[in-house]
């Protein structure tokens, strides 16, 4: 069922909502909710105005965490047309992740409506502006009002919409990142492969003090021997050894504690395609530091729905810190966005079917 908002914003409504489009704020008029109970499985799927929730102080997911989300991206391609990038992988994960925590699992032919209804009814949001795309968040939360320590037998998903640009801003600049050695993101056999709220809650304090410090992002090692290198912030990171022919690509395999990133399949599939190899195994941060230092290492990026590929410049440790090439954006590190952003814009053959068409709904005249 589709309930759109009775008077849409105008075109100068809309630019004035988005004139600042830091990341998540510049949200669209429409998200989807559909909910789901023991006695009717998933029903009530709507498109409706965005606005406020009324929760009961005591409903599950703000007690016991149960709540697993999403991101991902439609993009504007340069004759009009609007693709939803991967939508398919991201239906899986988030059943994935509804599994870890004993959610019911959308099916992925529902969550694949609700991004065709939003995106058909609010790409006229996304500018032209190429730098400029339209993130939509699916969030999954247990909604049954109860204080009793079991899962839910009530949940409500929602899918939202912003637009956004990169998420460190235009021109997706090296950042430079800390390395903690007293916090831990997640073990084996935790949380760390599913995309839950509690993961990113208890990633703040870190990543608060990381940026104290004057860097941008901090780098997980693993909890036990706080050696091999897991994940930047929320972000799967990549590891470029060699230059020219014979550069290849490394990044850490999935332990279970690590997010199998959407974006992070994409490159291990297109970087072999573009002649540069790609392996999943450890990296210690020792070997990161002694490859920069031999020249061995060349290049490293970090990449993720919000951050796209996002290069790395520097590192901090407690014992000094390090610059990776000559702290700008490497060759290869460039070739891959330029690949991917460009399959993602319809600028590249999308040999891969990694784009998702989604055709406007009637507006409204004047909107």
């Amino acid at each position: 069922m589709s309930k759109p908002v009775a008077r849409p914003l105008t075109p100068s409504e809309r630019a004035e909502r988005t004139a600042s489009t830091a990341f998540g704020s510049a949200f669209t008029e429409h998200l989807v909710s559909i909910r789901w109970s023991e006695e009717q499985g998933w029903h009530d799927a709507e498109l409706q105005p965005y606005g406020p929730l009324l929760l009961d102080p005591a409903t599950v997911g703000l007690h016991y965490g149960q709540v697993v989300f999403e991101g991902l991206k439609a993009f504007r391609s340069a004759n009009g047309r609007v693709g939803v990038f991967r939508p398919e992988a991201h239906a899986r994960r988030l059943q994935s992740s509804a599994r870890r925590l004993m959610m019911p699992e959308l099916p992925e032919e529902l969550f694949l409506d609700a991004v065709d209804a939003l995106v058909a009814q609010d790409q006229h949001w996304i500018p032209d502006d190429p730098q400029m795309s339209l993130y939509l968040r699916p969030v999954l939360f247990a909604s049954e009002v109860t204080l009793a320590l079991r899962p839910a037998r009530a949940y409500h998903f929602l899918l939202m919409a912003f637009v956004t640009e990169g998420y460190f801003g235009p021109g997706q600049r090296p950042v430079r990142v800390q390395v903690t050695d007293t916090y831990s993101r997640a073990a084996a056999g935790g949380t760390g492969a599913a995309k839950c709220a509690g993961n990113y809650a208890g990633s703040l304090l870190p990543q608060a003090a990381a940026q104290e410090e004057g860097y941008d992002q901090v780098v997980w090692l693993d909890p036990v021997e706080r050696r091999w290198v897991e994940e930047l912030g929320g972000m799967n990171l990549f590891f470029v050894y060699g230059s020219g022919r014979d550069a290849r690509l490394v990044t850490p395999p999935l332990s279970g504690s690590l997010l199998a990133g959407v974006t992070r399949d994409a490159l291990l599939r297109l970087a072999p395609a573009l002649g540069v190899p790609a392996a999943e195994r450890p990296v210690s941060l020792e070997d990161w530091r002694s490859g920069c230092a031999s020249g061995e290492l060349t290049e490293v990026f970090a990449c993720g729905t919000a951050a796209r590929i996002t290069p790395v410049g520097e590192v901090g440790t407690a014992d000094g810190s390090w610059t990776i090439g000559d702290g700008t954006t490497g060759e290869v590190t460039a070739r891959l966005s330029d690949a991917l952003f460009g399959i993602q814009r319809g600028e590249l053959p999308d040999r891969y079917s990694w784009m998702r068409p989604v055709e406007p709904a009637p507006q409204p005249a004047g909107t």
